[in-house]
């Protein structure tokens, strides 16, 4: 299966996974400002590095659930980063499946692009090293947080959370996930 195949049908799991929520439990995450969205992301990376680490699991749920929560995660952040200021924080099943939509089609659109550009280096790479690389975009997105998103020269957190994103896919396709 092709690259744009299976983020399209990782996806498909990921947004079936978040609207269910969303069904349960309405737009609870609106409530959620970006730190707290990126401590969240920290939260599953970390604990899939300390398995990665140990070897030990002691909760059952499974590592590939991380690497899903870690992209809906990012969806949040990414809805929260565009969704305009007076979006109330019960938002219609609808407009939650088309925000979230519109912010997986963009994040489909950098992959390509960024999957062209680097030949697709990833398929080389060790699920350890993506998550360190989720990782390391966590502790810069909480230092330009910190700042106040003041950067001189990096990347956005926009970006940032895009590139987590396309990194949790690509761990999800490295482990052999559909």
């Amino acid at each position: 299966m092709n690259t744009p195949e299976h983020y399209d049908l990782l996806l498909a799991r990921c947004r079936t996974l978040f609207l269910a929520k969303t069904h349960d439990y309405g737009t609870a995450w609106r409530i959620l400002r970006l730190p707290s969205v990126t401590d969240q992301i920290f939260i599953k990376a970390n604990r899939i590095r300390t398995i990665q680490e140990t070897g030990v699991q002691l909760v059952a749920d499974d590592v590939n659930e991380e690497f899903v929560a870690i992209i809906n995660y990012c969806l949040i952040a990414l809805m929260q980063l565009h969704l305009p200021q007076d979006t109330p924080l019960d938002m219609a099943p609808d407009a939650v499946a088309q925000a979230y939509d519109h912010e997986a089609a963009e994040n489909r659109r950098l992959l390509l692009a960024k999957n062209h550009d680097y030949g697709e280096a990833w398929r080389q790479m060790r699920v350890s090293s993506i998550t360190d690389l989720i990782l390391m975009k966590l502790h810069r997105v909480k230092q330009l947080e910190d700042i106040g998103g003041a950067a001189l020269v990096s990347e956005s957190v926009e970006g940032s959370y895009r590139d987590m994103l396309n990194y949790a896919v690509f761990a999800l396709i490295l482990r052999g996930e559909k």
